[in-house]
């Protein structure tokens, strides 16, 4: 691992912080192998922090999954390189996600939290000196000004369950617009337009300019990088574009859990054990003993993934296609791209299962029955679906929230742990843990001794 040139230099203050700010990119060279594990990995506590808010996690819960988030995934084996590989990070997703208002939205809140809670675990010296690199313009409250509000501020503490200010108690005196948040959550003392933010309460003020900042700056990294893609559209285009869809979590390329599934049982485990995206594609061609592209390439290659062999895949489409077409047709047109997915034509790649994020980003036309039911169905399909796997009337509406909030891997997490009646803590990310969890949980409940 090598990164070459100019390194990212501190602000020359008495007291300094670790936490950029990312105001400028760095002047750094760096390989294009590092380009991407280096974002791979802070995607991977940007992703963490978007299931841990998507779940309702409490803000002391949120701190301690960003700080294990952080130690687990920004580490670097050379510790003067750590702060390299955080600016550098930020960075290269500022290239992936700035793309669209979707994907910037979702980057903006996601990076924003996370300086968030690393702006929290800095010294109250470190949180100043940030203050200071915002030049914000805002100076300490008076001695004589603190007096004669200290028992409003006083008033303020013992409402949010804080302890009373103490006399060295260092007070800014700030625009009531610049922390909404303390404000709706009626956390300040307000008074002629002005709130009177404690030392301990500046992070919303901070956040609320870094947020600010960030905005605006992945608006033009968006403008430049539109300008500047045919020039790279070679090297660094493929990157960025396929970053935010990347599947960060176990291979699956192989089954490993449970190694073989056969055509006589494969009614009864897509029953009991598909997600509802392949349950949904399962069902759709033994009802019209055909599926189209899309869903053929999502269906195949779940059911490789979950252990059904090629020559088992073979008859299995052959039988359902040949109600339809004809077992001729299906042989001259269909049985190829069979064999091809199992990597025994052409270039010989064995291809992977889809991910959950893969699935997701699928758009199926008309006629289409593949990609994401969570995201692409009605309402009142969705409603019937889950119906028929077995979820009771409050797991649906639970089920339902998650997917109005566009959370559609917690609704598909919410509806295995209803069908299940088992938690799943890590969340779905593939339809392959999907199966495999149904099959450990399944298994467990049949062989309780085990």
């Amino acid at each position: 691992m090598e990164i070459v040139g100019s390194r990212w230099k501190a602000p020359s203050n008495d007291v300094v912080s670790n936490l950029p700010l990312y105001r400028s990119a760095p002047l750094l060279e760096v390989r294009l192998e590092d380009f991407e594990l280096f974002a791979m990995d802070r995607l991977r506590v940007l992703r963490g922090i978007s299931d841990g808010l998507s779940r309702g996690k409490k803000p002391e819960e949120m701190q301690k999954l960003v700080n294990d988030l952080w130690k687990t995934n920004m580490r670097h084996t050379l510790s003067s390189e750590v702060i390299n590989k955080d600016i550098i990070s930020h960075f290269v997703l500022r290239l992936v996600y700035c793309r669209t208002e979707e994907l910037r939205k979702w980057f903006l809140s996601m990076e924003t939290t996370l300086f968030r809670n690393r702006f929290k675990l800095e010294s109250s010296d470190a949180q100043r000196a940030l203050m200071a690199e915002f030049d914000l313009p805002y100076k300490a409250v008076s001695t004589s000004e603190y007096e004669s509000i200290k028992d409003k501020l006083g008033q303020v503490a013992r409402s949010i369950g804080q302890s009373l200010p103490t006399a060295d108690a260092i007070f800014y005196k700030v625009p009531f617009e610049e922390v909404p948040e303390l404000v709706a959550g009626r956390r300040v003392f307000i008074c002629k337009g002005y709130a009177y933010v404690a030392m301990n309460q500046v992070v919303s003020l901070v956040v609320t300019q870094f947020r600010s900042l960030l905005s605006k700056a992945l608006i033009l990294t968006n403008r430049k990088w539109t300008s500047t893609i045919r020039e790279e559209k070679d090297r660094l285009a493929p990157i960025v574009e396929t970053l935010c869809m990347s599947y960060l979590g176990p291979d699956y390329s192989q089954p490993k859990e449970f190694a073989e599934i056969s055509i006589k049982d494969i009614d009864h485990v897509a029953k009991s054990s598909f997600p509802l995206c392949m349950r949904n594609l399962f069902e759709k061609l033994r009802e019209d003993h055909h599926l189209k592209h899309g869903g053929r390439m999502q269906l195949g290659l779940f059911l490789k993934g979950v252990g059904l062999k090629l020559d088992d895949a073979l008859a299995f489409w052959r039988a359902e296609f040949s109600q339809k077409v004809g077992a001729e047709r299906f042989d001259k047109e269909y049985a190829y791209n069979i064999r091809h997915n199992y990597g025994k034509e052409g270039k010989r790649i064995d291809y992977t299962p889809y991910s959950c994020q893969k699935v997701i980003s699928l758009t199926p036309g008309v006629g289409d029955h593949h990609g994401c039911p969570y995201r692409h169905f009605s309402e009142e399909n969705l409603r019937a679906a889950l119906g028929k796997m077995g979820l009771a009337s409050r797991a649906v509406e639970d089920v339902m929230d998650k997917v109005r909030n566009r959370h559609y891997q917690l609704a598909c997490t919410l509806t295995f742990e209803a069908v299940h009646g088992a938690s799943c803590d890590t969340g779905i990310n593939h339809p392959i843990q999907y199966f495999n969890d149904s099959q450990k949980v399944l298994q467990s409940k049949n062989n309780p001794s085990k």
